[in-house]
């Protein structure tokens, strides 16, 4: 499911914007849109992982790219920009694997996820500690999951007073699949290299290696990437949150790149994912 702003004119740049596992898009993204202003008419995309009390049965990462689609559809959407942060990175790449010719551009925010040719030391070590993670009770999960994303020796977000949101609930069995999904998935690289619309990457300084090891093969394997580091955060303290009139400059900047290159991809969309869970 997602939400899109009332229908507005026709030169507003459209976006669609995905969170990562944890919080709800428009609360992930509150800073950014205000950076950003009337200039973009944004599709708000949560998880379908996350629609109902529990996970869909037979829950897939196809199930996130086809809901994208359809939202995208259902609000009118021709071509768009797209954005992921985290899960939603990953998500935003499967997204861009099956259907080149609807992204405009892509902007990636730590993506959790690029695939699993070619990983490097410390992205084995990092899915050998979060399969553990998720496999712990919800308490645990949460609290691992958390520290797994950090760098060693740093403090975990200081929790917000009160009561823990409803929706919090749901993300313990989400973390697992949606990890589960990434550790045992495919993502076509070949395509990858063949994707005919700029890329940009945003990473943390203070972030864990492996986020900068996942944004160097992505730059490695797409035609036009674009790799920027963002001083003073990090996977929980991230550049649209933290920095968000730098990561606005930095998406003006990708979409004017899009608009001067941008032509039909010469390929065409695969057919459905092969396998349980996996692109």
């Amino acid at each position: 499911m997602g939400t899109r702003a009332k229908a507005v004119p026709g030169d507003r740049t459209p976006v669609a914007l995905l969170p990562g596992g944890i919080q709800p898009v428009a609360a992930s993204y509150r800073e950014l849109l205000a950076a950003l202003g009337d200039e973009v008419e944004p599709l708000l995309k949560d998880y379908e992982l996350y629609a109902g009390e529990v996970p869909p049965p037979g829950w897939s990462l196809d199930t996130e790219v086809e809901g994208l689609r359809q939202a995208a559809e259902g609000g009118g959407f021709g071509p768009f920009h797209l954005l992921g942060y985290s899960g939603g990175g990953a998500i935003a790449l499967a997204f861009a694997v099956r259907y080149p010719e609807r992204v405009r551009s892509l902007a990636l925010v730590e993506p959790a996820w690029v695939g699993n040719d070619g990983l490097s030391p410390e992205e084995v070590a990092y899915w050998e500690e979060l399969g553990r993670a998720v496999e712990l009770p919800p308490a645990e999960l949460l609290r691992e999951f958390t520290r797994a994303n950090l760098p060693s020796g740093m403090a975990p977000p200081a929790q917000p007073q009160g009561p823990p949101p409803s929706w919090l609930a749901r993300r313990p069995a989400g973390l697992r699949l949606l990890v589960r999904a990434f550790i045992n998935g495919r993502l076509d690289h070949e395509r990858l290299r063949r994707f005919p619309s700029p890329v940009f990457v945003a990473v943390g300084s203070l972030s864990r290696v492996v986020e900068r090891r996942k944004a160097e093969r992505l730059a490695s394997i797409l035609p036009d990437c674009r790799v920027e580091v963002y001083e003073g955060t990090h996977h929980f303290a991230p550049p649209h949150r933290e920095a968000p009139e730098r990561l606005a400059g930095a998406l003006r900047g990708l979409w004017a790149r899009a608009a001067a290159g941008w032509s039909t991809p010469p390929y065409t969309t695969p057919g459905p994912w092969s396998g349980a869970g996996t692109p």
